[in-house]
């Protein structure tokens, strides 16, 4: 059955801006933010606490299957740093955000990430290790970089990504 509302991906490293931009959208469209960090924590989708990087060692099998029946039904913002596990079927835009490495690394310093993680972190934006994940993915043109430093590109962000949302819903109407 098709959904009657696209499902979006809001992807990027940690401190790109994924949750503001999910929160924002949400909150103009209607669709449901889903964060897949309180999903992990609130339903349990994990292994165990890794001490080194002060995060929930992520249990996908646990996590798919706690969205699922959520996802396939359409509408929800997907608000995560990976994207890779999401079956392509259930999406049906990628956003991938991107910030340059000064501001990037004072956002996660002032998060008080481990050295580990931070530099992990850094190095996965300067590698483009998202985006990548995101183009081998998913088809290339459902994937859209966007870059996030300011309120104002925030904002220019979720208007062309609101755009697109009333265009999916024309073109995919009963």
């Amino acid at each position: 059955m098709p959904r009657s509302l696209p499902n979006i991906i809001i992807t990027g490293t940690p401190g790109t801006g994924k949750t503001s931009h999910s929160e924002l959208l949400a909150e103009r469209t209607g669709l449901k933010h889903i964060s897949v960090n309180d999903v992990v924590k609130d339903r349990e989708c994990h292994e165990g606490w890794d001490d080194e990087y002060q995060s929930w060692i992520v249990d996908e099998d646990k996590l798919l299957d706690a969205i699922e029946d959520e996802v396939k039904q359409g509408g929800c913002i997907i608000d995560w740093h990976a994207c890779d596990l999401f079956p392509k079927s259930w999406i049906d835009l990628v956003v991938v955000l991107r910030v340059d490495t000064a501001t990037l690394y004072d956002r996660l310093a002032a998060r008080n990430y481990p050295e580990v993680k931070l530099q992990e972190n850094m190095d996965s934006e300067i590698m483009d290790v998202l985006l990548q994940e995101a183009k081998e993915s998913y088809d290339e043109e459902i994937v859209v970089e966007l870059r996030s430093i300011t309120a104002d590109e925030m904002e220019s962000n979720v208007e062309r990504i609101e755009q697109w949302f009333e265009q999916w819903k024309k073109d995919n109407a009963p």
